[in-house]
């Protein structure tokens, strides 16, 4: 057998660099079609992760971090301020009920299954703010190690892709609406580009709510930092503010008072909404099984549990109070 297509370890097939670009950036393009919607990419990427190594994955993670910002900005030019805060007002005290339950569940959980704390804690936080964005931004404020941040975000990134598969069905076979679906995302999935590509799927209405919400509470990585520097005496002032979400709010407001600018909503909301499915298909590629045996069976089972007991929970007051 050719040298460059000899089957390696687990599933992938060992072959030149420019071999692997070429097939990574023809998948990778078929993203910028209509017919690849954000769970087909995320999909694309995690069965190419499979198959090739990856032959830009440092590039691909900043691209993924600056694509998503640039996404979910372009999408604010497609809602209204009025109806973001009214959708915002009436998540609040559930996102504040729910991320306190979960930290405190997630805590506890990590000690009896004895994972070790600092992971423990980045899983719980990534699980009850906002995925990805809270584990980056609330590693440094507690000194983590590599390892711990690696098995957090595979923890957090597998569970939240199969959400992205998951709950538009759940959705529909149970007729929530768009409003009940949107908050549901905004709550029980873990990051932001996952929530946003369900919502995209279920609705426009379903977008606007669950954008907004998600963001209102990824707000709360600030006062969570300052209280983990307190809870792991590292005195840390190391706190990344999600700078982008008053750039998403400024997208909001053009849309809602500067009437010339209509005209180019429709296109600046179709870019974004493309580039989030590229975003998608980058996170995709990064979930090989390389990742999952990185993450270990006790974390991804806390992982599993915080998720479970967050999703189920808020969906019953969901579909019960609203």
């Amino acid at each position: 057998m050719d040298a460059h297509y000899t089957k390696t370890a687990g599933f992938k097939f060992a072959m030149n660099p420019a071999a692997r670009k070429i097939i990574f950036l023809s998948v990778a393009f078929l993203c910028f079609f209509p017919f690849v919607n954000p769970p087909l990419a995320l999909l694309l990427g995690i069965i190419l992760a499979q198959i090739i190594e990856h032959p830009f994955a440092q590039a691909s993670h900043k691209a993924t971090g600056w694509l998503l910002k640039i996404a979910v900005v372009g999408l604010g030019f497609g809602m209204n301020i009025h109806s973001a805060i009214s959708a915002g007002r009436s998540g609040f005290l559930f996102t504040s009920v729910s991320i306190i339950s979960v930290l405190s569940v997630g805590l506890v959980a990590g000690r009896l299954m004895k994972i070790d704390k600092k992971t423990s804690f980045l899983i719980s936080a990534g699980t009850a703010i906002c995925g990805g964005s809270a584990i980056a931004a609330l590693s440094p404020v507690i000194q983590a190690k590599e390892k711990q941040i690696s098995v957090a975000m595979g923890t957090i990134f597998i569970l939240n892709s199969i959400a992205l598969f998951l709950f538009p069905p759940i959705g529909h076979k149970l007729h929530l609406s768009q409003n009940q679906f949107g908050l549901w995302c905004a709550i029980a999935i873990h990051d932001t580009s996952s929530v946003v590509g369900a919502a995209s799927h279920y609705g426009q209405q379903a977008l606007q709510v669950a954008t907004t919400v998600k963001l209102a509470r990824a707000l709360w990585i600030i006062p969570v930092a300052f209280l983990t520097s307190a809870l792991f005496k590292t005195g840390s002032s190391k706190i990344s503010i999600p700078y982008f979400i008053g750039l998403f709010v400024f997208a909001m407001l053009v849309n809602t008072y500067v009437p010339f600018i209509k005209p180019a909503i429709p296109y600046i909301t179709s870019v974004s909404k493309t580039g989030l499915t590229l975003t998608l298909f980058l996170i995709g590629t990064s979930l090989s099984f390389k990742t999952l045996k990185a993450v270990g069976l006790v974390p991804l089972l806390q992982g599993v549990l915080l998720w479970g007991l967050i999703s189920v929970t808020s969906l019953w007051v969901i579909i019960t109070f609203s």
